[in-house]
């Protein structure tokens, strides 16, 4: 039986290196324990729950020492650069009627706000978020209207 899991070590760790999740390396571990456990006893059971139980020991006691290695920072790339940046409104930005449009870096995107708040036209803001292809966004100065 020993060389069943020898096998089974080998599918793991080339499975790992195909993926780079850090994950189906323990599991080749797990087949290597379960390998030498059959060396002792020919009993299936004892042999599986030595794989079960070692695989999910060495995935959740190394989980965190591999995420140090595995999981990068997210390098903030496209419209997510624009979160924090400052437009200004080309269209009043009326959230019941679902209207409204900003100009931010040369770029027109519409734009939504508070439902309780109406921006007028020409009003400086701020993008708070944005989802899909909307702005939502705060105001910062509102322009002076004279009668």
């Amino acid at each position: 039986m020993w060389m069943f899991w020898l096998i089974v070590a080998g599918i793991f760790f080339i499975g790992e290196i195909i993926t780079v999740g850090f994950l189906i390396f323990w599991l080749g571990i797990g087949s290597l324990i379960a390998l030498i456990v059959s060396l002792f006893t020919p009993n299936l059971f004892i042999q599986t729950a030595a794989f079960v139980l070692s695989s999910i020991i060495l995935i959740f006691s190394t989980k965190s020492f591999a995420d140090k290695f595995t999981k990068k920072d997210t390098v903030a790339t496209n419209v997510y650069t624009l979160t924090g940046k400052k437009g200004i409104v080309t269209e009043e930005i009326n959230p019941t009627k679902g209207k409204g449009q900003i100009k931010v870096g040369g770029e027109v995107w519409s734009a939504t706000c508070d439902e309780n708040l109406i921006i007028p036209k020409d009003s400086e803001v701020e993008i708070v978020k944005i989802e899909g292809v909307k702005a939502y966004v705060t105001t910062l100065k509102v322009p002076n209207v004279q009668n």
